[in-house]
């Protein structure tokens, strides 16, 4: 390659997006946002990346084998990536949003709309992500919004079929952001229910380590169906319990989420299940993953936030006694706990 960045080539009258983050998600949400008419840039942290990705249309580290379209741009300049941007989206590691946003503050448009692609609660505050923006942009809730929904990076970027929830405070904010991530292969509905869109995001992340636990044990199709079925009770009450809405829960953002990433090997919350349930302590799971498993960071969070409005949780419960070390992977079995000894409805 050349040590020279490409020339940044925009199109008249095209919208001028920033896409925050070259992970594999950013990266293939960026290609859904140029695919569906927006010129996009795209910051990364690594000026290499930046170049591959500017370059060669190419992010090997984490989308090896996808040809990114022609019209992509990178830079590891982040105030050339925000120049005069309509819409900002997202997508860096959501233990570090907030220092991120600091950085940077001063160099997004005032009135540009702010997007989360990310799947976290923030340590400490027990923010969600759309909470972190608001605080450290000071902008208004309508100018937010946050993706959610079975969507696992690798099979949108190779153009398979699926759909995601695009959710604000504002109705209109949210089909703003779902016209701009709408391709003949994502189609992108809306609604306003911001909390229970976003937790049902980070949520089922907590119980895809769970499936992987159970997978990496060799637990069979009964255990993890039995998981996932009392999972999504856990997580509707949770949310609900926070101000969201059970419906949300039970489509796209809730649902369908929780299946595919529990389902799937392109999960990296359900690969460090796998790899706690085979042995591996904690530690040498985080070591062994290339990219961050954000389930493992939202478990302390979230139990704390459950503890406050006294919600069972003991799916994520038992999750977090096998990262501590506390309880033999093979002894999980959270939808057998219950603290009677008579039998229990369902619901």
């Amino acid at each position: 390659m050349s040590s020279t960045m490409p020339i940044r080539v925009t199109t008249p009258g095209a919208r001028r997006v920033a896409v925050l983050g070259a992970g594999s998600w950013g990266t293939t949400f960026a290609k859904v946002l140029s695919d569906g008419g927006s010129d996009v840039a795209i910051w990364a942290r690594r000026p290499e990346l930046a170049r591959e990705i500017a370059e060669a249309k190419r992010n090997s580290d984490y989308l090896p084998g996808i040809n990114l379209p022609r019209n992509l741009w990178a830079s590891s300049n982040v105030d050339e990536v925000l120049d005069q941007v309509e819409m900002v989206f997202v997508s860096v590691p959501s233990q570090t949003l907030r220092a991120n946003l600091s950085a940077i503050r001063d160099l997004i448009p005032r009135d540009a709309v702010v997007v989360s692609l990310m799947k976290g609660v923030e340590r400490g505050s027990a923010m969600r992500m759309s909470q972190v923006i608001l605080e450290e942009l000071g902008i208004h809730p309508d100018q937010v919004a946050v993706i959610s929904g079975p969507n696992l990076a690798l099979e949108i970027a190779r153009e398979e079929p699926t759909a995601t929830v695009a959710a604000s405070e504002s109705a209109s904010t949210a089909s703003l952001v779902a016209l701009a991530a709408r391709t003949d292969y994502l189609r992108t509905f809306t609604n306003t229910d911001v909390i229970g869109t976003e937790f049902g995001g980070v949520l089922k992340n907590l119980i895809a380590v769970a499936i992987g636990i159970v997978d990496g044990v060799g637990y069979g199709e009964n255990t993890k169906a039995s998981i996932i079925t009392r999972g999504l009770v856990e997580i509707t009450d949770f949310a609900v319990a926070y101000g969201g809405r059970a419906d949300t829960l039970a489509g796209l953002a809730g649902l369908g989420d929780l299946i595919a990433t529990c389902e799937s090997s392109l999960s990296r919350n359900n690969t460090a299940g796998r790899l706690l349930g085979q042995g591996y302590s904690f530690k040498d799971v985080v070591s062994q993953m290339n990219q961050v498993a954000e389930g493992l960071a939202s478990i302390a969070p979230i139990l704390e936030l459950a503890m406050a409005k006294g919600v069972e949780m003991p799916i994520v419960s038992q999750v977090a006694e096998v990262l501590a070390g506390t309880l033999d992977p093979r002894s999980i079995a959270p939808h057998l706990t219950s603290n009677s000894e008579e039998p229990q409805p369902e619901s």
